[in-house]
């Protein structure tokens, strides 16, 4: 039985027959005891009795006492920093591979520091804004810094599902490499000790700190996420500005929208994660030539990866565990992973026995017919032959990415997230 739900059986408040019944004792009251209930008593008295031994009984009622505390520990608070609390110092590792702390920005009369991060579509969509940011107060005494707090092993694939990367600090580095960021990018991931003390809400989270390094803003960098759309409300630059001007900051907290941080204590949905996917059910079905072309028109509205590939095939079934973390990051949204197994139609069952061993719950067919020239003909006549064969087809039949052999799995996240059909923010 869990903690947290015997403790709710042990709780409630005190009845009259209660206390008629010898039950509990009159001096005793609900506000003083709670969690106490009468069936905590009860039990206090039978166990007494039953055992004629205090040292039992004293066991007993530790073990009971400790359950509140056990039930705590199941929610962790991470709290935001204070207006006009003294920025908390720290010692990370940058993607150029150099430590940072408060010292190395001690030249600056302002100093920003941005939580972010990776695979959040808000994040990603606040990216240009930073840079932006950076490149207009740079000669104004502002240093901006950005802190990815999030450790890579809370992160689950189905939050990969606007992005081609998670939060490793390998990862880190090629975005910032990709997106040629003009500010420090700094991983907490590993400890998140920093993010423990700064406490963002979620990513992006700015706070703003004077020449005294006391946090005069804590908020949103402004009031539109998305970069297509023009925000009415610059609280971030408002409040540089602001201080720029010896002035009061006019608003100084505001409300974060973007991506929960993923702290270490979430790394237990991994697992649960896991589990769902041994639970879904895996289905092997046969096609036809007309249900090849016709997969390949792809008259949906998702966006379709097609892996053909063969239980005999080394590079084939290297890859194929690859091609499962893609579905499961894009999955949820327009998107379709179909494999097609090039097997001979009697090894049907062997190549379900592969596809259940991946736990490939994704749709999976086999050709009908054992005649090669004819699967490739009906995929793509371009394609010479070659095992594994993937393209990757708009709705409509446009094939956007082709490839013989095996697959660069980012080089393929990235068509993925930057096809129209997809895209990388809300």
């Amino acid at each position: 039985m869990p903690k947290c739900f015997l403790l709710a059986l042990l709780s409630g408040r005190p009845s009259p027959k209660g206390r008629e019944r010898g039950m509990i004792p009159k001096n005793i009251t609900h506000k003083k005891y709670l969690p106490l209930s009468p069936n905590f008593f009860y039990l206090f008295k039978n166990l007494f009795v039953m055992t004629k031994t205090r040292l039992a009984c004293v066991q007993y009622i530790f073990a009971l006492l400790l359950i509140p505390v056990f039930c705590r520990a199941q929610h962790v608070e991470h709290k935001t920093l204070d207006i006009g609390a003294s920025a908390p110092d720290f010692s990370l590792q940058g993607v150029d591979d150099k430590t940072y702390s408060l010292a190395s920005f001690k030249n600056a009369n302002i100093l920003v520091i941005i939580f972010t991060c990776d695979h959040c579509p808000t994040a990603q969509a606040y990216e240009d804004r930073i840079i932006k940011l950076t490149s207009d107060y740079k000669d104004k005494g502002v240093a901006v810094v950005a802190i990815m707090p999030n450790d890579p092993k809370s992160v689950q694939l189905s939050e990969l599902g606007y992005t081609d990367m998670s939060d490793s600090y390998e990862e880190m580095k090629l975005r910032a490499q990709q997106k040629h960021f003009n500010f420090p990018y700094l991983n907490d991931g590993e400890t998140e000790a920093v993010a423990n003390m700064y406490g963002p809400i979620a990513t992006p989270h700015a706070f703003v700190f004077d020449k005294e390094r006391k946090l005069r803003y804590s908020g949103r960098i402004d009031n539109v996420e998305k970069p297509t759309k023009t925000p009415t409300s610059f609280d971030l630059r408002n409040a540089i500005d602001a201080l720029l001007s010896g002035k009061e900051v006019p608003v100084t907290t505001t409300k974060v929208f973007g991506c929960s941080i993923k702290w270490a204590e979430k790394s237990s949905w991994i697992d649960k994660a896991q589990q769902q996917w041994a639970k879904e059910p895996v289905v092997l079905d046969t096609i036809d030539e007309v249900g090849l072309k016709e997969l390949v028109k792809n008259n949906s509205d998702s966006l379709r990866v097609i892996n053909v590939w063969a239980t005999w095939c080394g590079p084939c079934v290297t890859e194929f565990p690859d091609f499962m973390t893609i579905n499961r990051m894009y999955r949820g949204r327009s998107f379709e992973f179909i494999s097609i197994s090039a097997d001979e139609p009697d090894k049907k069952d062997k190549a379900l026995h592969f596809l259940q061993k991946q736990q490939a719950s994704n749709i999976n067919y086999i050709f009908n017919i054992d005649d090669k020239y004819k699967l490739i003909e009906a995929i793509d006549p371009h394609w010479q032959g070659a095992l594994p064969y993937t393209i990757i087809v708009e709705p409509g039949g446009k094939i956007v990415y082709s490839k013989e052999g095996q697959i660069d799995p980012a080089e393929v996240k990235k068509a993925i997230v930057e096809d129209k059909v997809i895209g990388r923010y809300y």
